[in-house]
């Protein structure tokens, strides 16, 4: 959350008492501030201070917040706003005004109940790409980058269990995992040893392995997924971390699997769950659905993965495993709307000398100048730069998945959709959908990723049978 720097603060809370703001509610109009300041930071917004306005009260209403609450916010802006404008000039050529311009005219957002409200009441409306970064207001508290977090690097009571860790990690890292897979593993082991009470790792049997998946089955059962996923990572631990041959294991309850049919969505509720959600994310669901493509797979697409002469997206898949599918028409031009986005962000970004994006392994190493290249930057990039803890490097991210998802979260049910949507929610539809219009399984097998063909034919389950003697209910008899 952005913080108020105090000498603004002090101004804007004189400024409250000088307009005749009751004291009980500064708080309050200091909170709606910060607000609306950390909405600009952290969302694409329009350089007029009207529009931008009124997305963020559109975001408050959104955000479930009273017409009373948005009248209050929108208040508190324009106060803020009111208080720059009479300004003396000589403190904005000292640079004490850092987040509104000189020519900056607020009159329609002034403290007129009437315009307020019809203010506030407006649906919020459609984000076009800009071509141009909205400036930051404030400097963000220097974060940690997540891009590079591993999830086994906490230390523990026990230095042995630290050093087994270590070195299941290096395994890892030296068969190319993913960061995920590091972290799912780093985390169950991590279970395992609190389960055995930080028993020596030379002390390990497998009975203490059967003994914690049947602890997992019985008395926190979990689904047969998790289960798996749990074993798989245990079953390294013992082969890398452990360097001990695992063997077989049996007695061991498993959790009962069950047949999972995947939730599709109709062509009319993509397009009524399109209509509710803004830029960028609007763009990136219709990648989901257009191309099938998993959450990360999407997010992760860089510049450099188009090919529109040939009309194909590169799909940097699973377990290192690349892909193309095709670029959908109906979007074409709004990629390459996308992409002239991208490449202004990019000059700025040069022109402010960052030090490029995050890259996968030792691509960097190899080509030194590589993240600071157009082809390898995110289609999709988050606004703020990210700066790295550990070498105070100005880097950037792509679109955060938690973006995306509360925003889906937020337009489903403003669609009115009575259904549980996710992001992998589009990829079963892309999939059920080809499936209804004819495609051959193994063709819908290639454009998924999928290495099993059993994977991609749970798909049949969402589609009716097409025969003369379909399938009919006894009480339809």
């Amino acid at each position: 959350m952005i913080t108020i720097p105090n000498y603004v603060f002090t101004k804007y809370v004189a400024y409250l008492t000088k307009t005749g703001v009751p004291a009980s509610s500064h708080a309050e109009y200091s909170k709606w501030l910060r607000y609306y300041l950390d909405f600009c930071d952290k969302y694409p917004v329009p350089e007029a201070i009207n529009e931008r306005v009124r997305l963020f009260t559109a975001k408050l209403q959104e955000k479930k917040q009273s017409l009373p609450q948005r009248q209050r916010a929108t208040n508190a802006v324009s106060l803020y706003f009111q208080m720059d404008k009479h300004e003396k000039p000589e403190h904005k050529n000292s640079g004490t005004s850092l987040y509104a311009k000189e020519n900056t005219d607020y009159a329609s957002v002034k403290q007129n109940p009437v315009a307020v409200e019809s203010l506030v009441e407006q649906t919020q409306p459609e984000l076009q790409p800009i071509l141009q970064n909205t400036p930051h207001y404030f400097r963000k508290i220097a974060r940690t980058s997540n891009f590079n977090e591993a999830g086994y690097q906490e230390r523990s009571e026990s230095p042995e269990w630290d050093e087994v860790l270590n070195k299941m990690a290096g395994e890892i890292k030296v068969r190319h995992y993913s960061r995920k897979t590091l972290k799912t593993y780093a985390n169950w082991s991590r279970r395992f040893q609190y389960f055995l009470k930080h028993k020596p790792p030379q002390d390990v049997t497998k009975e203490d392995v059967k003994e914690y998946l049947t602890y997992l089955a019985v008395k926190g059962k979990v689904a047969a997924s998790t289960q798996n996923q749990a074993f798989n990572s245990l079953l390294f631990l013992f082969a890398h971390g452990l360097k001990r041959e695992f063997g077989e294991l049996r007695d061991v309850p498993r959790a009962k699997k069950s047949l999972y049919i995947p939730m599709v969505l109709s062509r009319a509720e993509i397009d009524a769950i399109l209509m509710q959600l803004s830029y960028p994310y609007n763009l990136v669901v219709k990648v989901l659905f257009g191309c099938g493509l998993r959450l990360f797979e999407c997010l992760q697409i860089r510049v450099g993965d188009f090919n529109f002469d040939a009309g194909k997206l590169l799909v940097h898949g699973k377990g290192k495993k690349d892909r193309t599918v095709p670029i959908p028409e109906s979007i074409t031009a709004e990629l390459r709307d996308q992409l002239v986005v991208v490449g202004e962000l990019h000059e700025k970004d040069l022109a402010a000398g960052y030090d490029g994006v995050f890259l996968d392994d030792d691509l960097e190493k190899k080509y030194p100048k590589a993240p600071k290249e157009f082809m390898y930057q995110w289609f999709f990039p988050q606004k703020p730069l990210t700066t790295v803890v550990e070498t105070g490097e100005l880097r950037r991210y792509h679109l955060h998945e938690s973006e995306l998802q509360e925003a889906l979260y937020y337009a489903v049910r403003r669609a009115k959709i009575p259904k549980k949507v996710t992001a992998h929610t589009f990829r079963h539809s892309f999939a059920t959908h080809l499936l209804q219009a004819g495609y051959d399984i193994r063709v819908i097998q290639t454009l998924l990723g999928h290495s099993s063909l059993k994977t991609t034919m749970i798909y049949t389950h969402c589609v009716p049978v097409r025969t003369v003697k379909e399938p009919r209910s006894p009480l339809d008899f």
